[in-house]
């Protein structure tokens, strides 16, 4: 059973543009030790457990493929406190900063754009919410909670209903930079809701 909304309120949002680039950050701190969240992070065979099964080799030069979504090029590989891949795009970078936090540890997690991809800084929203469900499902496995099968977690009703929670909080976060007009943000979450909540849509 998932509790939405204290697992909404565990993570800090928010959307970054400046005129060449979209970026939508999250922040979260888990209950573990730096390098057991950085190894859950870079092994394949526990990403496949709470996020999606992944190939391919985590140092500078590798490259990895995420089954049945992007693929990408390691850029930085500083263990256990920096992840810096290119993520189905050259230009769409995703960025994983691991800081101690006493006992815990501090995720960071950029994911920037040109904003020519994103369409504006609207485009946040057709990520966000993804990024939401996958710090969300690292947070489930440091607790205990495991799968073998991470795409039908996805697609659960309690998760499509956490997706629909975590739109609403990205619309504020896009807001909150007041750079993107009503009518980009209105079309980005009707967007969203398709991607993220089909059976509400």
């Amino acid at each position: 059973m998932i509790d939405i909304e204290k697992q909404i309120a565990a993570t800090e949002r928010e959307v970054r543009g400046d005129g060449e680039t979209v970026s939508v950050v999250l922040r979260r701190t888990y209950d573990a030790a730096i390098e057991d969240v950085w190894n859950a992070f870079t092994d394949p065979d526990r990403l496949r457990r709470w996020f999606m099964p992944v190939s391919g080799e985590f140092r500078v030069g590798g490259r990895f493929q995420v089954e049945g979504n992007a693929g990408g090029d390691i850029l930085r590989c500083e263990p256990p406190k920096l992840l810096r891949v290119t993520y189905g795009h050259e230009t769409s970078l995703v960025e994983g900063r691991l800081t101690e936090a006493g006992e815990a540890t501090a995720l960071e997690l950029d994911h920037t754009v040109p904003i020519a991809m994103a369409g504006s800084v609207a485009g946040a929203m057709y990520v966000g919410p993804g990024w939401d469900g996958a710090v969300m499902g690292l947070s489930r496995y440091l607790s205990g909670i495991e799968t073998d099968d991470p795409a039908a977690v996805a697609n659960s009703p309690e998760v499509i209903e956490f997706s629909s929670h975590s739109i609403l909080v990205w619309e504020i976060a896009v807001r909150a930079a007041g750079i993107a007009t009503e009518d980009e943000i209105v079309a980005a979450v009707a967007a969203a809701k398709s991607q993220f909540t089909p059976r509400e849509s």
